[in-house]
């Protein structure tokens, strides 16, 4: 097999059980999958909205070495200068001029160059970013660099699966967030780039999206407002893995995961022989 850049992305972490199978988790995940690089999209991590530097710093704690975010990045108001001086958080990039922080990144690692880059929807999303392809457009072209991973931030599956089907070919890996429900799609692409509409989320299993059901439903039933609260019970932890040949910058392999917090190691040793 030729020269691989191995990735492990997890999916939106949400509150403290998200934070918490984080640290069961992670370095379980770079044990048996040794990859080089371990991103987890982060904007949930602060009580499901936001981001702080004790939620930070506490997921980087447990092995992780980027955090990427979205439209609720911006949630907890402690977390700006964070999200400004940190050079491990990657917020969307396509943001007007003047918000803190920076939408890509790219690591000088002893592999091979890798760019981080971030960027975030526009269909029922935030109307104020800018247009999310031709963001990406421009993005490509500024750095020099084969291993290139995109966290694609978007509410609509075919707003996803237009970006996947444009970058094909110029990057290695489009992987989705936001809707903390994962896609049975994961696969590479006609040209060469791992794709899935949404890796899910780090979080409690027994909630909606993260969130304790309850309120959920009396918002739905009544049209009220309920305050939301983060459900805790049997807390999951959903990613993907990622190949890339780093000659040609191709996805080599990927596959989608759900870990379950008390058997993460046995649902690793029963899949170790299956992984390239």
């Amino acid at each position: 097999m030729p020269n691989k850049f191995r990735i492990v992305f997890i999916g939106d972490v949400c509150g403290k059980p998200g934070r918490k199978i984080l640290k069961n988790g992670v370095p379980l995940l770079r044990a048996f999958l040794q990859p080089d690089l371990v991103i987890a999209n982060g904007e949930n991590s602060a009580g499901g909205l936001g981001i702080t530097r004790a939620t930070a710093d506490e997921m980087f704690a447990c092995g992780l070495d980027l955090l990427t975010g979205g439209n609720h990045i911006w949630d907890k108001r402690e977390g700006l200068d964070l999200i400004e001086h940190d050079m491990r958080i990657v917020r969307p990039g396509n943001y007007p001029d003047g918000v803190p922080g920076r939408g890509s990144i790219l690591l000088s690692h002893h592999k091979a160059p890798c760019l981080i880059v971030n960027v975030m929807g526009r269909v029922f999303m935030e109307p104020v970013v800018d247009n999310p392809f031709t963001y990406m457009s421009k993005v490509i072209k500024e750095y020099d660099a084969k291993v290139i991973f995109v966290d694609f931030h978007a509410e609509a599956s075919a707003e996803k699966q237009a970006m996947g089907f444009f970058l094909d070919g110029h990057v290695s890996a489009v992987l989705g967030t936001h809707t903390h429900v994962p896609t049975a799609d994961f696969r590479i692409l006609k040209k060469g780039t791992a794709y899935q509409t949404d890796v899910g989320m780090t979080g409690s299993l027994d909630s909606v999206i993260g969130m304790r059901s309850e309120p959920v439903l009396n918002r739905f039933l009544t049209g009220m407002y309920h305050k939301f609260e983060v459900a805790g019970d049997n807390p999951i932890l959903d990613c993907n893995l990622i190949d890339v040949d780093i000659n040609t910058g191709k996805a080599l392999y990927t596959r989608a995961f759900r870990f379950y917090n008390e058997t993460i190691e046995e649902q690793l040793n029963q899949c170790a022989s299956e992984i390239p």
